[in-house]
């Protein structure tokens, strides 16, 4: 395996970032940072101004990594959607609604209350992410 892209620093705080985050919407609004639930709540919840300002502070964070790390903005590959892209979003989707969260709401906000469900939810995701990066090397 090679690692193309080694980047431990901005990964630790990044980490530390988005669990300093999770803390502080958990002690302000009692609410936990899925970001499959937040999105959601944003159509259908009466508490939509917080929920709106998290996912635009999610955005213009990656827009303010690139300022301050002076990576170049590559927008074409934002413009060139790919089928497998959109039916990997389907499945996303679908798969946060079945499992009632997301990779964020179960891996950093229910493991770190130590729930059981997001324990076998975190592994179901895990196991698929590696047979998902197994499958593409096959094919």
């Amino acid at each position: 395996m090679n690692i193309i892209n080694f980047t431990p620093v901005p990964a630790l705080i990044g980490g530390l970032i988005l669990g300093l985050a999770s803390v502080l919407l958990l002690i302000s609004n009692g609410k936990i940072a899925g970001i499959s639930g937040i999105a959601k709540g944003m159509f259908n919840s009466p508490d939509k101004a917080w929920r709106m300002f998290f996912i635009v502070g999610l955005i213009l964070g990656g827009f303010g990594y690139h300022t301050l790390t002076s990576e170049e903005l590559k927008t074409e590959n934002i413009l060139n959607i790919d089928l497998k892209l959109i039916i990997a979003a389907i499945l996303v989707g679908s798969g946060t609604a079945l499992g009632n969260g997301c990779t964020s709401g179960h891996g950093i906000c229910g493991l770190s209350r130590r729930t059981k469900r997001s324990f076998v939810a975190t592994c179901v995701f895990m196991a698929f992410g590696m047979l998902t990066v197994y499958l593409e090397k096959l094919f």
